[in-house]
């Protein structure tokens, strides 16, 4: 009976984080991660005042087919300029969310996408940045 509550528990648990994208502490950290798992980075310059962060935070970042597809194959980070996280000079940009999609050397594959992305539009930019890196990491074992 025990080994049944402790399985029971560690299901919920694990059920619960796959619920929410699995966020780097800080930049540092992250891209660290993205050299060490060699996968691509979402980078997010973000504000917790601005109405289309929120919106984003609140819809797009919690689909479900959008958090399984980052926590699977990126890297997330998100820095919030009122909370003074740390941004790199080159990714800030002057209206928030920006979204950037960075290779683990931080270089960025593509200009940010801008404002609160719908899931679905936000699902087919994954496929597209996931497929570059992945084609770009093809050609490196050239």
């Amino acid at each position: 009976m025990f080994k049944i509550v402790i399985l029971s528990l560690l299901l919920v648990t694990s059920s619960l984080l796959a619920n929410e994208i699995n966020w780097a502490k800080d930049f540092t950290l992250g891209m660290k991660e993205a050299v060490t798992q060699n996968k691509p980075v979402l980078f997010v310059f973000s504000r917790h005042t601005c109405k289309y962060c929120v919106m984003l935070d609140n819809t797009t970042f919690k689909d479900k087919k959008v958090i399984e597809a980052l926590n699977r194959d990126f890297i997330s980070i998100v820095s919030y300029t009122d909370e003074n996280d740390f941004t790199p000079r080159e990714l800030m940009t002057p209206g928030t969310p920006s979204l950037w999609f960075l290779l683990p050397s931080g270089q960025p594959l593509f200009q940010p996408l801008m404002g609160a992305v719908d899931a679905n539009n936000f699902l087919n930019a994954l496929n597209i940045v996931k497929e570059e890196f992945d084609t770009m990491q093809n050609k490196g074992k050239e």
